[in-house]
């Protein structure tokens, strides 16, 4: 069964922000009833790659939220080198935590940062886990190579987490600096300080903001070679078009691209993307994708993904994105938080299936995904 968590709180080892498109051989594994063979033809500019995708769902909630006691407090300190043109935070403990394992009354607790709203694998950096201690000790610097202006933009966001012998995480507490009009010249600031440790918060504002438009088109071409024996399974063609009124995150700079997933292969192997489009909100990327392998039933069970990135340096941060399919909640049987379509894309999806060989075309409004993990 795949589960779906924002992109800033996926597993360690998730990568899918940062990744090129590879090629291989594909076919979906873990459905009774999945297509026997999705393959991708990305085209742009008139140039043309042609990979397969191969992987299986797999789950991707990486944090227990809700189980642990939210107790404690942790002591660190932030400061910016400029010389190093680098923000330093400086984590020097914990007190008091809660105890993962009660009996023993313990945990083997880390901390991880983010610089928010980058919430890329590459934004993120966390300290060694620390064994059976509810007061652990890490005296460790964090560092980020960011211009101090860009810092205006973001938010600094520190939580800590226990890690038991499985990988598995659970959820200790957080505490987020705004750093808009954090005073980098006061002392007192550079000082070490105690915060106490706050429940996770759901990103309720992220969600309702106006994330821009996506303008694009959508055509199932059932038998790309007619007469052939024997016969060849459907096409979904995927034309992004433009992108509208993106959010700036970074000042005035913005450097945006499209990636493009089939779900439910959450392989990276399975994703294309568009080339980057840099100086504009308006983003042109008149880029075509074609996936095969589609028979008519698996237009019920698939998803299209498509999410808006900003590039920068070597982060990617989540702008927005779609998820067009039927929205029917289950896929090839199994009920998946990803099948969640809004009415509009449902609409666009219906009326591709409903009229084969056919360009159907809308513009929708991008929103915030709970982003299902890519596996190997």
């Amino acid at each position: 069964m795949s589960k779906s968590v924002p992109a800033f709180l996926q597993d360690e080892s998730d990568d899918r922000e940062t990744d090129t498109a590879s090629e291989s051989s594909y076919q979906l594994r873990r459905y009774k009833k999945s297509p026997s063979s999705l393959t991708n033809l990305s085209s742009s500019s008139g140039m043309t790659s042609l990979s397969s995708v191969s992987g299986s769902v797999m789950s991707v909630y990486s944090g227990d939220f809700g189980n642990l006691e939210v107790k404690g407090s942790v002591q660190f300190a932030v400061d910016y080198v400029e010389s190093l043109r680098e923000l330093h935070v400086f984590v020097a403990q914990c007190k008091d935590l809660a105890a993962a394992d009660a009996k023993k009354q313990r945990s083997d607790p880390y901390v991880k940062t983010y610089l928010l709203p980058d919430k890329g694998k590459m934004g993120k950096k966390k300290t060694l886990v620390v064994k059976k201690s509810l007061n652990p000790v890490y005296n460790e610097i964090l560092r980020y190579k960011v211009e101090r202006q860009v810092l205006k933009t973001q938010k600094l966001n520190l939580s800590v987490w226990h890690r038991d012998t499985f990988k598995r995480n659970s959820f200790l507490g957080e505490v987020e600096l705004d750093l808009e009009t954090w005073d980098w010249d006061s002392k007192q600031n550079k000082q070490l300080k105690w915060y106490p440790l706050k429940r996770k918060t759901a990103p309720v504002a992220l969600e309702t903001e106006n994330r821009g438009e996506m303008k694009l088109a959508l055509q199932y071409v059932p038998e790309p070679n007619p007469g052939k024996k024997p016969p060849t399974t459907g096409e979904v063609h995927i034309w992004v078009k433009e992108c509208l009124d993106l959010p700036l995150l970074r000042g005035s700079h913005l450097n945006s691209f499209v990636k493009c997933t089939i779900l439910p292969d959450t392989s990276r192997k399975s994703r294309q993307k568009t080339r980057a489009v840099g100086k504009t909100t308006n983003p042109i990327f008149n880029h075509t994708m074609v996936y095969d392998g589609f028979r008519p039933e698996d237009l019920m069970e698939a998803c299209v993904e498509l999410t808006v990135w900003d590039h920068y340096k070597l982060t990617n941060q989540f702008l927005g994105g779609l998820r067009i399919g039927f929205g029917t909640g289950k896929s090839y049987g199994t009920e998946v938080d990803w099948m969640d379509s809004t009415s509009e894309e449902v609409a666009l999806w219906e009326k591709m299936a409903n009229s084969p060989n056919t360009w159907v075309e809308a513009t929708l409004p991008l929103r915030m995904l709970l982003i299902a993990k890519i596996s190997k």
